[in-house]
């Protein structure tokens, strides 16, 4: 065969070939960068969520609280589904399809979370049927009242709050539930020692009461005082209308003392005085005392009160066991099989190892095994709701066919996960070419009133420069002020009586911002040491330790919890009304 005859076949042979890998390669490319730019799209989006969420908690004077939660993360819902809706604009779809792509958005809150995804409404038969109760024509499902709701209508919104929750029953009949955070506080509610116990608090070691409160060896500032710049709405001469006062915090309630020695709040842009209001008792203090007495009556059935020497019941649960946690739900052939299951999903060793700093072992170390259980038990919750959740929607989506799955999330997205406030979006279903696209974004934050992480407290110093703690500058500085809460350095906004904006930091300046922050510590970071343990950081560094520390204490007890009682917390303040 002549070579020009085998070069015609060669032609004939390799060109579709070469053709249709070059398109393959085409479509390959397209769908790679598809996929990269809904990646891109939705992280932006779910940035988008979390940061006003961020803003409505920081300008929010009633954002701790559950309504007022609720209704930031409406918002933050909000925010997420335009944002999506205008990012995709371009690829031709609109915010009413793209919510059939979202199976769930998740809110990981300080003790649990809110999955925002569809549901069922479901109204209560009397109320449904009935046409004779005044309330009945709101939820009357005739057509000649027209509910806000119909029975049985599919509808997108928050699920019930769902707890960082573990169930543990011991040999000994104890029977009861720990409620975990993203921090050392538990809540314990259920049967022990044959009694109903609610109680809750934070568990710290190596806290003494020898020449004053220490903790770690360090002394905590007794004489602890916070002025915070503040807008009195009352003020008639807007030019005087943001003032510095002193300030305390009470179960996520700020209170201002102003010049006539009267306290007063500030709550939805309204004055309200407080009659007769004073407080004595910094909250730091407070928070340590609190958590020696809590970790007594974990460890002892007879335990004794850090201030009065008198003699209290306890539960002595210290000897408590990761293997006696249990969960119904898990499938298994029996109860062994089931007891085998918790083993392997939470191991088997002692939850509350209380332990000494001089050894490296301490509970509130990051690596301790409370911690490494904690941290368990809100992944699982977690993992276990959501992968339900997504599941779940597959009956919901009427627009898609797409199959709708938890993906599988890795270790060190866990890790932001389970240890910070964070959105978790998912977006399933969308054909970019070659493939459907299932994507998910992740965005962490804790710049809010939600949590008080160790790394949420910066240092301040002489110069009227904000640190973070770590900041090798402060090794062996003398010129240490005291701590502050981060979202405390945030400027807030607010409107003057004439109608001007006015913007201010709590603990800065309204024009001048004499407070601000160290440009190597704070953003580029070059003076921070690396470190995952803030607690054996400060061990050789008495004077950091202690603003650190006292801060640290001050701004956890002032955080609003569900399980606080105010009128306890202004008892033990020397609050009178």
């Amino acid at each position: 065969m002549k070579l020009q005859n085998l070069g015609v076949i060669f032609i004939i042979i390799i060109l579709p070939i070469s053709i249709l890998l070059n398109a393959y390669t085409r479509n390959h490319i397209k769908t790679l960068s598809l996929q990269t730019s809904y990646d891109t799209k939705l992280n932006n989006a779910t940035y988008d969520a979390l940061k006003a969420f961020q803003l409505n908690t920081v300008n929010s004077d009633t954002s701790d609280l559950a309504n007022s939660k609720l209704r930031d993360i409406e918002a933050s819902a909000n925010t997420f589904f335009n944002s999506v809706a205008s990012n995709f604009n371009m690829a031709g779809y609109n915010q009413d399809i793209l919510k059939e792509y979202v199976p769930a958005l998740v809110y990981t809150m300080y003790d649990g979370y809110y999955i925002y995804s569809p549901y069922t409404n479901t109204l209560d038969t009397t109320n449904k049927d009935s046409t004779q109760e005044a309330d009945s024509v709101i939820l009357d499902n005739s057509d000649d009242n027209q509910a806000t709701y119909k029975h049985g209508q599919k509808i997108s919104g928050i699920k019930p709050y769902i707890y960082y929750s573990c169930r543990y029953v011991q040999n000994n009949g104890n029977d009861f539930i720990i409620t975990y955070s993203l921090d050392n506080y538990i809540t314990i509610q259920g049967q022990i020692n044959n009694k109903w116990v609610f109680d809750y608090g934070y568990l710290l070691d190596n806290i003494t009461n020898t020449d004053g409160i220490k903790y770690r060896g360090v002394t905590i500032d007794l004489n602890d005082q916070v002025e915070e710049y503040v807008y009195d709405p009352d003020e008639e001469d807007a030019s005087k209308a943001l003032k510095k006062l002193p300030c305390i915090k009470l179960n996520g309630v700020k209170y201002y003392k102003d010049d006539s020695n009267e306290w007063f709040s500030i709550l939805n842009g309204k004055k309200y005085k407080q009659d007769s209001f004073t407080a004595n008792t910094t909250a730091a203090i407070q928070y340590y005392k609190d958590a020696y007495n809590f970790k007594q009556k974990i460890l002892n059935k007879n335990w004794t009160d850090i201030d009065r020497n008198r003699h209290n019941d306890g539960y002595g649960i210290g000897e408590l066991k990761t293997s006696n946690a249990k969960d119904d739900t898990i499938q298994a052939e029996n109860d062994t099989d089931r007891e085998r299951k918790i083993k392997e999903k939470f191991g088997d060793y002692k939850i509350f190892d209380f332990g000494d700093y001089n050894t490296g072992k301490s509970i509130e170390n990051p690596n301790s095994n409370f911690n490494q259980h904690r941290l368990a038990v809100i992944r699982y919750s977690i993992e276990k709701n959501l992968s339900i959740a997504i599941a779940n929607y597959n009956h919901y989506s009427s627009t898609t066919s797409a199959n709708f799955l938890m993906p599988a999330l890795k270790e060190n997205e866990w890790e932001e996960i389970i240890n910070n406030v964070s959105i978790i979006s998912f977006l399933q279903g969308l054909n970019i070419g070659g493939k459907i696209y299932n994507g998910y974004s992740i965005v962490t934050n804790n710049k809010n009133q939600e949590v008080v992480k160790e790394d949420s407290i910066y240092i301040l110093t002489g110069d009227n420069q904000y640190h973070r703690p770590n900041d090798k500058d402060l090794v062996n500085s003398t010129n240490i002020k005291g701590g502050v809460l981060n979202i405390d350095l945030e400027r807030k906004s607010n409107t003057a009586s004439d109608g001007q904006p006015i913007y201010f930091i709590p603990r800065g300046d309204r024009l001048t911002y004499p407070v601000t922050g160290c440009y190597e510590s704070i953003v580029t970071q070059t003076k921070v040491e690396p470190t995952d343990n803030l607690y054996q950081y400060m061990e050789d560094k008495r004077t950091l330790a202690t603003a650190y520390y006292t801060a640290l204490g001050r701004e956890r007890y002032g955080m609003y919890k569900t399980n606080n009682n105010p009128d306890t917390i202004k008892e033990i303040f020397g609050v009178t009304e």
